[in-house]
């Protein structure tokens, strides 16, 4: 695993994270960096079944807020803000890290790909993050960075990647309109694109196994990222080294995507 550094970067931040899952989450990863160099964290869980999961990290984290969310259910991402502003009365960071298809979908040819499947996940992987915009922009008063999570599948084609390509194509697409508009209130809004990660999510891409070990042979530094190196990129964006960042995808790959 990367080393992460101790240090004060974030100190007095506030920062929610919505997706995690395990301890194996992207999610987690990115929480786990923004507490170590100071910022308080917020995290959400998706159901019942995973909060046995999620709830040691947020001990471990000093989470103040651990609150269920499911981004197809009405009210609960707007509980999750109403929640934080009563905790803390204002946010710094927002990162979304939920991303979501139906297997028969996601697992097929795009063009094979169900009007409901393909609906479910744009709605779920893309959407809820400008409903996360819309919600986060009010409480972040004095500026702040909103994050998201691509997938170099967004702007070249990986194989079985499938319908997911366009949807992260969307969704890097509205990072850049999200950074237009919330720019004259300070706020700044990225997506973190990292290489081939051995999480729940993306096990449940077709020869998965099969990616990995390709990217370990084709990336420049030879080796896989790991969930810090994405929590060390994602808090960079979110500092003063990056005040006149925005709008940007920046890929945590290895060099992985400047191969032909």
């Amino acid at each position: 695993m990367t080393q992460i550094p101790d240090g004060t970067a974030l100190a007095g931040k506030r920062a929610l994270v919505l997706g995690v899952a395990n301890e194996h989450s992207i999610a987690y990863g990115c929480a786990r960096v923004f507490r170590r160099l100071g910022a308080q964290i917020a995290l959400t869980y998706l159901d019942e079944r995973a909060k046995p999961f999620v709830e040691p990290l947020a001990r471990e984290l000093d989470a103040p807020v651990l609150a269920p969310c499911d981004v197809r259910k009405d009210g609960d991402l707007e509980a999750v803000f109403a929640q934080v502003a009563e905790t803390w009365g204002g946010l710094d960071i927002a990162l979304h890290a939920i991303a979501f298809a139906p297997a028969n979908d996601l697992q097929g040819r795009l063009v094979d790909s169900s009007r409901e499947g393909f609906g479910i996940a744009m709605d779920v992987s893309c959407h809820s993050f400008v409903r996360m915009a819309r919600l986060a922009a009010p409480l972040m008063s004095e500026g702040g960075t909103l994050l998201t999570m691509s997938y170099h599948g967004a702007s070249k084609v990986v194989p079985n990647y499938n319908l997911m390509g366009p949807v992260k194509a969307a969704l890097e697409s509205a990072v850049r309109y999200l950074a237009y508009e919330l720019g004259d209130r300070g706020i700044r809004v990225h997506a973190v694109s990292p290489g081939p990660l051995k999480t729940r999510a993306a096990s449940g891409l077709k020869d998965f196994d099969l990616l990995l070990n390709q990217a370990i042979q084709r990336a420049p530094i030879g080796e896989l990222v790991d969930i810090d190196d994405v929590g060390l990129t994602a808090a960079f964006l979110t500092t003063p080294y990056a005040a006149r960042l925005t709008g940007t995808t920046v890929y945590v790959d290895g060099g992985l995507s400047i191969m032909a």
